[in-house]
C-alpha cells in the first residue's frame, strides 16, 4: 500500500491555542543510507515531541521550551539570525515557512516532549515537524504536503543547525502508521507501508548512555566520505555502486556498508512478510556489524548495550540513528526480561494536530 500526500488541515478558532505533535523515530534497518539514494524501514514510535502555539500581540514570536525551561524571543519581521542550541530550529522553521511564501503570525510557542535528547530516536527531526505543523495551525495556513514538508524540515536541521541529516527522520515522522514501518526508497522518495506484525516478539530501545551532538560528531564526516567515493567511482550517488574494488580505505568499506545494507532493508521486508523474526533478528546482527566495522560509527558504550540485550536473549540487535553514540535496538522473544533501562517501542501514527 502506497501512502498518500494527505494534507495536514485545521483552522484554529480566533483566540484559541492549537496544538501539533510529531512522532519520533525507530528505524528498523538501513542505515545511512538516506543520503545515499538508498533504502530505509523505520516507524513512527509513540513518544514524541508537542508544540502548542497561542496568538499574541505585537510582531514577535515568543519560544519557551517547557522541559529544559529556556526562552526565546525574536521579531518575525526582516533578517532572522540563528540563535544558539534550540533554539535554531524554532528561528529555522519560521525562516524557512516565510522563505516558502507562508505568511506567519506572531504567536507564543511552548515545546514539550518525551523523546530523551540525543538518543537516536530523533527527536530533532519530530521538534521540526511540530513546529512547522504549529506555526502553519496557528496563522491558519496550509502546511506545504508531507515529501516538500520533509525537506524543508531537512533544510532546517542542514543549513540552521549544521546537522547533514537526510530524510529519514522527517518522512518518518511525516508518514508514519500505526502498525506498520515504512519502506523507503530514497530515490524519488517513493513510501510503501509494510505490516510490521510481530507475533509473541516485542522491539526495544536500549540507551547506551552515550549521548551524542550529531551535529559534531563524525556523522558529517561520514557524509563527506560518500561524496567522495562517489567521485571516485564516477557515481552521481551510492545508490549506483555495484562494488568498492580499487577504493582507497576507508572508502571501500563505506561504500560496501551502504551496498549491503540496501539488501539487507529488501530482505528484512521479506522476512516481515514470510513471518522469519529469527531471520529478522539476523539480518539485525549482521547490520550492527557492518556499521561497526565498515562504517565505523559505533562506540564502546554501545558495544556494551549490544552484549547485554544479546546476553537478555536478544535474537538481534544494532545501533540505530546516526550512531557514536545514542540507542541500540534489539528484538526479543515476549516473554523475554528486558534489560535495565529497555523501552519497548511500537509503531505509532503519524505527526498531526491534536
Amino acid at each position: 500500500m502506497r501512502h498518500s500526500n494527505t494534507r495536514l488541515e485545521h483552522t484554529p478558532r480566533e483566540g484559541r491555542s492549537v496544538q501539533a505533535f510529531a512522532p519520533g523515530r525507530v528505524n528498523l534497518i538501513g542505515e545511512h543510507t538516506d543520503y545515499n539514494d538508498g533504502l530505509c524501514l523505520p516507524f513512527a514510535v509513540e513518544r514524541g515531541v508537542s508544540v502548542t502555539a497561542e496568538p499574541a500581540p505585537g510582531r514577535e514570536i515568543e519560544t519557551h521550551a517547557l522541559d529544559l525551561d529556556e526562552h526565546d524571543r525574536f521579531e518575525l519581521d526582516g533578517e532572522i539570525e540563528s540563535g544558539d542550541g534550540w533554539r535554531r530550529f524554532v528561528r529555522g522553521a519560521v525562516a524557512e515557512l516565510q522563505r516558502e511564501g507562508i505568511e506567519l503570525r506572531p504567536c507564543s510557542l511552548t515545546i514539550t516532549g518525551d523523546l530523551p535528547r540525543g538518543s537516536g530516536l530523533s527527536s530533532s527531526a519530530a521538534v521540526c515537524v511540530s513546529l512547522c505543523l504549529a506555526l502553519c495551525a496557528i496563522a491558519e495556513a496550509q502546511p506545504p504536503e508531507p515529501i516538500a514538508l520533509a525537506r524543508l524540515c531537512s533544510r532546517i536541521e542542514n543549513d540552521w543547525t549544521g546537522a547533514q541529516t537526510g530524510l529519514l527522520d522527517q518522512l518518518a515522522a511525516l508518514c508514519g502508521k500505526r502498525g506498520h514501518a515504512v519502506r523507503i526508497d530514497m530515490r524519488g522518495p517513493r513510501l510503501r507501508t509494510i505490516p510490521l506484525d510481530l507475533a509473541d516478539h516485542a522491539l526495544a530501545v536500549v540507551d547506551s548512555g552515550a549521548s551524542r551532538n550529531i551535529a559534531v560528531s563524525g556523522y558529517n564526516e561520514r557524509r563527506e566520505e560518500c561524496r567522495a567515493a562517489c567521485r571516485e567511482l564516477g557515481v552521481d550517488s551510492l545508490r549506483d555502486a555495484t562494488g568498492s574494488e580499487g577504493l582507497p580505505e576507508p572508502l571501500d568499506r563505506r561504500v560496501r556498508h551502504v551496498i549491503a545494507e540496501n539488501d539487507r532493508v529488501d530482505a528484512a521486508v521479506a522476512a516481515l512478510e514470510a513471518g522469519d523474526l529469527a531471520g529478522l533478528g539476523r539480518l539485525l546482527d549482521t547490520s550492527h556489524r557492518s556499521l561497526r566495522d565498515d562504517y565505523e560509527v559505533s562506540v564502546p558504550e554501545v558495544e556494551r548495550a549490544v552484549q547485554e540485550c544479546r546476553r537478555a536473549g536478544a535474537l538481534g540487535a544494532r545501533i540505530m540513528g546516526g550512531g557514536f553514540g545514542g540507542s541500540v535496538l534489539a528484538l526479543f522473544h515476549g516473554d523475554a526480561q528486558l534489560p535495565p533501562g529497555a523501552v519497548s517501542v511500537e509503531p505509532g501514527p503519524a505527526a498531526r494536530l491534536l
